[in-house]
């Protein structure tokens, strides 16, 4: 029997090398008998007080200026918030990142939508959140830079009583997945999730395992599976040309909650790390 364990401290230091470096050599073709098993017990990666452990990015600024206090803690939730920006939204797209990379995962976390969108901000933001995983390094993007190259679990709220708009949705800044047996070009694939209105808090859960199946999970119920993510595609913009090899399959990379103009709080995120066992 052989564990191949993830080491999060020697993934770090390969994010400062190019970008083909930024992606830990994971190995998964070690037998065809292979069983899922996860380390025990979750890590806690929000303390409750402050984002001591996180680092922001904000469209038009440089990394680690949280522009207007954007993300904040409050009640031992963090609130996404921007009552102190000046002026017009002007895309100020922006990313609270956890520093430590992972590669095999379970993520659980709450989310729910409060107030108003910003002003400006683009319509499509309307009760429109989500986290990133397997993004770039914060400190590889460029101060344009609009996205991270990344994969989202895309939250969303419904906004019409008649209107179906799922959550636990996959969106790909930058990058392509696998799903039913192919490459999907769109941007946004659905997930078969009801619609959630209002404030509710809804638990979101994301199972990934390196470059293989990746599993979004609602309330408790499987409502999207993919597989393969990978560099490609579109809608990123400003990037650094290096760290854009359309192709390469994402086998880690670091976990950002978004924030798109629309408040929005998360609470309870905690972290399993998962181990792929071959015999």
């Amino acid at each position: 029997m052989k564990l191949f364990f993830f080491r999060a401290n020697s993934v770090k230091k390969l994010f400062a090398l190019p970008f083909l470096g930024l992606f830990f050599a994971f190995c998964t073709s070690c037998g065809s008998n292979k069983t899922l098993t996860s380390k025990d017990g979750w890590q806690e990666l929000f303390n409750g007080k402050n984002l001591e452990g996180w680092t922001v990015k904000i469209h038009h600024y440089e990394v680690g200026d949280n522009y207007g206090d954007t993300f904040r803690v409050e009640d031992g939730i963090i609130k996404v918030r921007y009552d102190k920006y000046e002026g017009d939204y002007n895309d100020r797209f922006g990313h609270l990142y956890f520093d430590t990379p992972y590669s095999y995962f379970h993520l659980s976390m709450e989310y729910r939508f409060v107030g108003e969108t910003h002003p400006g901000a683009p319509s499509y933001v309307e009760k429109n959140s989500g986290v990133m995983f397997h993004s770039q390094d914060p400190k590889t993007m460029l101060k344009e830079q609009n996205w991270p190259i990344s994969v989202e679990m895309q939250f969303l709220a419904g906004i019409e009583e008649a209107k179906s708009r799922p959550t636990g949705n996959m969106c790909s800044p930058g990058t392509d997945v696998v799903f039913q047996g192919k490459v999907d070009p769109r941007h946004c694939i659905n997930s078969t999730s009801k619609t959630y209105y209002g404030d509710q808090w809804v638990r979101a859960e994301l199972i990934v395992r390196g470059d293989g199946l990746v599993t979004h999970i609602i309330n408790g119920e499987t409502v999207l599976e993919y597989t393969k993510p990978q560099v490609g595609g579109g809608v990123v913009e400003g990037y650094d040309p290096k760290m854009k090899p359309d192709g390469q399959l994402l086998k880690e990379g670091f976990i950002a909650l978004q924030s798109e103009g629309q408040p929005i709080d998360f609470r309870h995120i905690k972290l399993k790390k998962i181990i792929e066992v071959s015999r």
